[in-house]
């Protein structure tokens, strides 16, 4: 070889690539943490599990504040700039609740349907989980799966278990532990309106009853939440069957709705009422109808245990 073809090829290869070694440039592959600012990192798009500053939540604050975040997020770089939260937004909430500036994370390259399915499933291993956040956590990835089947990605786990001709709604119960008719009646309720989806959270309406309103039309869906808001009350599976094919046939009115509603059900128990104005102003403007019940029943239940006290003596 001549001497300037032995210098030109010299020059072709780095000097740190000359003196590096197999497990420096496995290293400098490997995923790191990082403290990112708080400021930089901002929520998953439709994030469908609710962050509340509850009393969970102040506990963890309480725990970041004293010992920091143990267990690191996961982001992913924005185009623009900044980083996306993929997993960990409880952990950013505890962070700013504790006066913290920075949040130990996890940078990794992923395109949105991987990073749709890391969400869910890193959420779903939750405790306590609402009827609402199931149901917009199933919907978003059995939706990321189906793009994922149509199309290989280094980031998928699931396009190797479609190729034995699962479906992706197969697949997904699988792996949630629900069956595919319990999956596709979650995501129902993704077409009640907020209102009534709260109720749902709030276990104010039943689960079945709530996936048969969800094929109210949304107008219907209005007036019912305004009957059952004026007549205190809510429908039971049979009455909420009879409004979804009523509504099929293009039958079902706000004095229907008002009919169905308020006929005597078969198991149907004396309600004690009470004057909203009488109690409201003891209670938090924030409190829901649930959150009042209890704590009425949780005062009544310490009167009692109190007045039973007084009698033994």
């Amino acid at each position: 070889m001549a001497k300037n073809d032995v210098r030109n090829s010299i020059k072709l290869t780095s000097v740190d690539e000359l003196f590096s070694t197999e497990e420096s440039r496995a290293d400098s592959q490997r995923e790191k943490v990082l403290e990112i600012p708080l400021s930089e990192i901002s929520d998953f798009p439709n994030h469908p599990f609710k962050v509340k500053a509850d009393e969970a939540m102040l506990e963890m604050a309480d725990s970041v504040k004293q010992y920091g975040v143990l267990v690191p997020g996961l982001v992913r770089p924005k185009p623009d700039g900044g980083y996306e939260m993929v997993a960990g937004h409880r952990r950013k909430k505890a962070s700013e609740l504790a006066g913290k500036e920075t949040m130990p994370c996890i940078v990794r390259e992923l395109d949105d349907d991987a990073a749709t399915i890391i969400m869910v499933d890193s959420n779903l291993q939750r405790e306590s989980i609402l009827a609402s956040e199931k149901a917009f956590a199933y919907k978003m990835k059995l939706e990321a799966m189906k793009r994922q089947a149509g199309r290989p990605s280094k980031n998928s786990a699931q396009v190797g278990s479609n190729s034995f001709g699962k479906e992706s709604r197969e697949i997904l119960a699988e792996q949630v532990g629900e069956s595919r008719n319990q999956i596709s009646r979650y995501i129902r309720l993704t077409e009640l309106t907020p209102p009534l989806l709260e109720m749902v959270d709030e276990k104010q309406i039943a689960f079945n009853p709530a996936v048969e309103l969800s094929y109210l039309a949304e107008k219907e869906q209005q007036e019912l939440y305004n009957t059952m808001q004026s007549e205190d009350c809510t429908p039971s599976l049979a009455q909420a069957q009879r409004m979804k094919k009523l509504s099929q046939d293009g039958r079902l009115s706000i004095d229907v709705i008002f009919s169905i509603l308020t006929e005597e059900k078969p198991n149907q128990k004396e309600k004690l009422n009470i004057q909203r104005e009488r109690i409201d102003r003891f209670f938090p403007k924030n409190f829901t109808e649930k959150q009042k019940e209890d704590l009425i029943v949780q005062l009544l239940e310490s009167w009692y245990k109190k007045r039973q006290r007084e009698q033994e003596r």
